[in-house]
Formats: C-alpha cells, structure tokens, sequence
C-alpha cells in the first residue's frame, strides 16, 4: 500500500472501478448466454428482446470505457453467428 494519503485513495478507488467493471462484463457474459439459451427455442419475440439486451449492455461499456469498441463489435457478432447456427 501506499505511503501517501491521496495514493492510499487512488488504490482505494481503483479496487472499487475494477470490481465494478468486472461486473459490468459479467452481466455482459450471462446477458450472451441467456440469448443463447432462447435461440434454441421457439420464442422468437424474447430472442429479439435478448440480443437487443446483448447490444445495448455492449453499446454502454464501450461508452463508460469497460470494453473497446472492437470487443464489443466482436462479441456481437459472435452471437449473431452462434444464434444463426444453432438456428440451422
């Protein structure tokens, strides 16, 4: 730790960013399973509803700087092509 007052802080809100970006990806990672989950279903109406979910949760860490913007394209389009093949 460090000896310094304001770089005690600085550890102190890093630790808290970090917890709060790693959840932010985790609910990216259950958001993308659950949509995949309902592709190999019949609701198609809650499949829209899921990628939409998929998209927007992207869109916003890529706005906040969580992810980049090329990850967040990436994983898009990895689901869109995961849900295309199981529809096969």
């Amino acid at each position: 730790m460090a000896n310094i007052k304001s770089a005690k802080k600085r550890v102190l809100i890093a630790e808290a960013n970090r917890q709060r970006n790693v959840a932010f990806k985790t609910s990216i990672k259950t958001a993308i399973k659950a949509a995949l989950a309902l592709a190999e279903g019949e609701d198609k109406d809650a499949l829209n509803a899921s990628i939409s979910k998929v998209y927007q949760l992207c869109d916003k860490a890529v706005s906040k700087g969580i992810l980049h913007k090329n990850t967040a394209a990436r994983k898009k389009s990895r689901l869109v092509l995961a849900i295309k093949k199981l529809a096969k």
